[in-house]
């Protein structure tokens, strides 16, 4: 399987795909983390149409779509305009549409809750399939994130644990790995990116009955 993972710098969802054999690559603006030669650099829109089997989306720019900012586009922070904020909205929705309606069979776009005004300005919106928690995957922590998912099950949870640490969200500043608490927010979570790998990496080997068993999206 060709597997795109846009806006990711970390590698962590590209590595669980190509250790299961999977011809993984990512994409971001700047280089990857672990400065492996299967990222991109630029903008993962110019590779859409470059004939990928799966495209993942692992961590998007939501400051302006998900609902934590909304009250942004009334009170703008300081030094910010009203018209900064709108306009920042639009990109990061029009960014948004060109992954959900991009040509590839199955996309998975990760994103924190929407507010109103980004749902109105996503080409084709539905809602997320689903949401999950960290806490699902052998991570004990809290960070609700949501799955729009084309073509793909449901990710089934893996390892429940009893942590509810919501450790990113205290995140205040710079930490010992010199990461600011945005990038910190970003990093995805290797017991969901292991999950991805495991459960959508040999879809095409499913059986009609596991299809149906796991809810494959239209």
């Amino acid at each position: 399987m060709r597997a795109l993972i846009a806006c990711e710098r970390s590698g962590i969802v590209r590595r669980a795909f190509a250790a299961r054999g999977h011809d993984a690559w990512s994409c971001d603006l700047v280089p990857a983390d672990d400065g492996s030669n299967r990222h991109y650099v630029g903008d993962a829109r110019d590779l859409l149409d470059d004939r990928w089997d799966l495209l993942i989306v692992a961590h998007p720019p939501c400051t302006r779509l998900c609902n934590s900012g909304v009250r942004w586009l009334s009170t703008p922070p300081p030094g910010r305009s009203l018209d900064d904020m709108w306009r920042e909205l639009d990109e990061g929705a029009a960014l948004f549409s060109a992954f959900w309606n991009a040509p590839i069979e199955r996309i998975c776009v990760e994103n924190p809750v929407m507010h109103r005004h980004a749902k109105l300005r996503i080409a084709n919106y539905r809602e997320p399939a689903q949401s999950v928690q960290p806490w699902q995957f052998g991570h004990g922590e809290v960070k609700r994130t949501c799955f729009w998912l084309k073509n793909l099950p449901r990710l089934q949870p893996t390892l429940i644990v009893p942590g509810r640490e919501a450790r990113v969200h205290r995140h205040t500043g710079w930490g010992r790995r010199g990461l600011d608490r945005g990038r910190e927010r970003s990093r995805f979570f290797a017991g969901i990116a292991d999950a991805m790998a495991n459960q959508w990496g040999d879809l095409d080997g499913l059986s009609p009955f596991q299809r149906e068993l796991f809810e494959v999206t239209a």
